[in-house]
């Protein structure tokens, strides 16, 4: 017997993808954040490179703007991932966060365990994801939601909710992916990489929230 959700994520993904497409009649897309703007510094972290994101990767996710930067906590030298994947619109659903539930396991990554985690910040407390993988030797801790004008989404079908709920009064459907990554170094444990993350997560967000259209 057909287990109901199953008959109704083809339902209700056709609907979101009918809403997009009618939303596009009336969207007005915000004009692109410039992120030559976005800090070097971020609190006690420093910008120590950027990231190039090759073609193939770049054609494949469709955003409008991607950030990939390596962040080091001074003075330590903890070093964390920070990569933002900004879509200007997703009208008639081809542009669209990928989750990377299913980007980093198709890279290879194993996963071990993915839940939800509070994170208490100066511009108030989000809840985002928590997701453990491993690759070969490689372990590491992935934080990550989704941030939209109005609010901040951890889960992919939330995120699709939202997007039906906010875009007939926004007349937009803007938003991105925030995607903060730890290395689980040797002699450490996953609860101190995810430490390094949420703090650097919690200095991070206000400013993605000022840096990107709100």
């Amino acid at each position: 017997m057909t287990e109901p959700k199953t008959i109704l994520v083809p339902v209700f993904l056709a609907a979101q993808a009918l809403f997009v497409h009618w939303t596009a009649t009336f969207e007005r897309p915000p004009a692109k954040p410039d992120l030559t703007r976005f800090p070097v510094r971020i609190g006690p972290w420093q910008r120590v490179n950027e990231i190039p994101v090759d073609a193939a990767t770049e054609a494949q996710l469709g955003a409008d703007l991607l950030m990939n930067s390596n962040f080091s906590l001074q003075p330590k030298g903890e070093l964390v991932n920070l990569f933002v994947a900004w879509f200007q619109s997703q009208r008639a659903g081809t542009s669209q966060p990928h989750s990377p539930q299913v980007c980093l396991p198709a890279s290879g990554w194993i996963p071990e365990s993915i839940g939800l985690i509070d994170l208490n910040t100066s511009a108030g407390k989000i809840t985002v994801n928590r997701y453990v993988i491993a690759k070969g030797q490689d372990r590491v801790v992935v934080l990550y939601w989704y941030q939209t004008p109005r609010r901040v989404i951890a889960g992919e079908w939330a995120a699709k909710f939202w997007l039906m709920a906010d875009a007939p009064r926004d007349r937009r459907t803007d938003t991105s992916l925030v995607r903060v990554t730890s290395w689980v170094n040797q002699g450490q444990d996953v609860a101190a990489a995810t430490r390094v993350a949420s703090q650097f997560s919690e200095d991070l967000y206000p400013l993605v929230r000022e840096t990107f259209p709100h």
